[in-house]
């Protein structure tokens, strides 16, 4: 059994995926302010996992203008939907007591 992947494995991180890796990879992402809320984040705190996760190749991060207002959109990336697979699948083999 694979040990869990410690880039995940921090709280706000496995948030982070867990909300990425439910939408639709061919759908855009979703908003800063929409993961900031379902994380319970703040900006900075955020931004520094996201920087984490980035650097790791498990999000991809886009800075636009909609509006004259900037918009940062987050998706998950095919390598990082696979590692919070294998992750889940850790915990999932926990629980079931292996």
């Amino acid at each position: 059994m694979d040990g869990p992947d410690e880039i995940i494995h921090q709280p706000i991180r496995l948030r982070v995926m867990a909300a990425l890796t439910a939408c639709d990879p061919s759908e855009e992402g979703l908003d800063f302010t929409r993961l900031k809320g379902l994380t319970g984040a703040t900006d900075g705190n955020l931004g520094a996992h996201l920087d984490h996760l980035t650097r790791a190749g498990y999000v991809e991060v886009s800075k636009a203008f909609v509006a004259r207002r900037p918009r940062t959109t987050v998706k998950a990336s095919p390598q990082g939907r696979a590692a919070f697979a294998r992750h889940v699948a850790f915990l999932k083999a926990i629980i079931a007591g292996m």
